[in-house]
């Protein structure tokens, strides 16, 4: 369980990430922006490398609730993608710096410990959502004409890429309603 102080560290950490980058994000530009020193970040997390694993960390448990909650929702494949694309529009609508860190996955390669982390997460959630359209395709929900890896990759590199547009364009436009209008168009293109 986290503290205060390390949820203002992590929060205010993923705010200097979307603001100034991963190069940014130095110990002493976090101690200045909560007003502490650098001896009392340290207190908190042992180095900058422990801050992004916790950062990972939380991404990783976000994403084994949403998978929890998908074992008791009673609905279609495409439902299910559906409930999952809405709450990742929905957090990202709520707290947009969360793009930086999720989508930025480039930030982690020279740190092999984070690589390895961040590859894990992003192997977890293609697997859940390969398994869906597996599932989905067995039943007779989705089309079997292209295997389930492959609508998996097409799936997420959808959304990757409305949510990434959208942090671009400075979130000019509604991410819900953009988000949407994909979801409508995926199940056009999944449905058998």
């Amino acid at each position: 369980m986290l503290t205060e102080r390390q949820i203002e560290i992590i929060d205010k950490s993923i705010d200097i990430i979307a603001t100034k980058g991963i190069q940014g994000l130095t110990i002493k530009n976090l101690s200045k922006e909560i007003g502490i020193s650098e001896p009392a970040i340290y207190r908190h997390f042992e180095s900058k490398t422990d801050i992004l694993l916790t950062i990972l960390h939380n991404f990783e448990e976000m994403s084994s609730f949403m998978n929890e909650a998908l074992k008791d929702i009673d609905d279609t494949a495409i439902g299910k993608i559906e409930f999952m694309f809405t709450k990742i529009i929905e957090i990202f609508s709520i707290e947009p710096s969360h793009i930086s860190v999720v989508f930025s996955e480039e930030i982690f390669k020279n740190e092999e410990i984070l690589k390895d982390k961040i590859v894990n997460i992003m192997n977890a959630k293609e697997k859940t959502i390969e398994d869906i359209i597996l599932e989905g395709q067995k039943k007779g929900e989705i089309r079997v004409d292209i295997d389930n890896k492959t609508i998996a990759l097409i799936v997420i590199g959808a959304l990757r890429f409305r949510v990434k547009q959208w942090d671009l364009r400075d979130q000019h436009t509604n991410l819900q309603t953009e988000g949407q209008k994909l979801i409508n168009g995926l199940k056009l293109i999944l449905e058998k």
